[in-house]
């Protein structure tokens, strides 16, 4: 089985997105090196994502770029679900599955269609949720050198909740966008 990673380019100052769902800013990032972004998509057979991440993706696009109309810039291909309260009013597109449901339930027909290969969490909400449950097995972060000021926060939780992560890998081939894979450092189970 292949792990549920959360993965995503953040802004210096801890955005994922801009005011609206704004993913211009994206173009301040680093250039991959050549064969990364390739390499990650062809590793995820799901991506989860919310609502308002997909509403936002059709009103601007006509505004986005290669690298933000599509995963991983058009190098991905497989299952979207996009989990909704309302299902029903995406019935119409056929490249999502939309799903009202939980995100156990979600990750778990992910699971079923990804077999050995990842689900990925693009939204900031819904990964927030799945670390709530432990579902999440792996952080990917890139940093863009840009800061934004405002918009959809990596991690925004009122009052607070603490999650640490061990570093896991540097991504050496793209050291100027700062690449960092992170597991979750969980508790270990008492002694007997």
């Amino acid at each position: 089985m292949g792990k549920v990673a959360w993965g995503f380019t953040c802004s210096i100052d801890g955005f994922i997105a801009g005011p609206g769902h704004d993913m211009s800013w994206l173009s301040a990032s680093e250039p991959n090196a050549e064969g990364t972004t390739e390499g990650m998509a062809s590793k995820v057979a799901v991506i989860i994502s919310g609502r308002r991440g997909y509403d936002a993706a059709k009103t601007q696009a006509d505004e986005r770029d290669e690298l933000t109309s599509e995963a991983y810039g058009s190098a991905w291909s497989g299952t979207e679900i996009i989990l909704t309260h309302r299902p029903e009013e995406l019935a119409e597109d056929a490249s999502v599955t939309a799903m009202n449901c939980t995100i156990t339930e979600a990750v778990e027909k992910a699971q079923a269609i990804a077999g050995d290969r990842d689900i990925q969490i693009i939204s900031a909400d819904i990964a927030r949720q799945a670390l709530e449950v432990d579902l999440i097995d792996e952080l990917q972060v890139y940093v863009a050198p840009v800061f934004l000021g405002d918009g959809t926060r990596i991690f925004d939780v009122p009052g607070g909740r603490r999650v640490d992560w061990e570093l896991e890998t540097i991504d050496t081939a793209n050291a100027r966008s700062f690449g960092r894979t992170y597991r979750p450092k969980r508790s270990s189970p008492p002694a007997d």
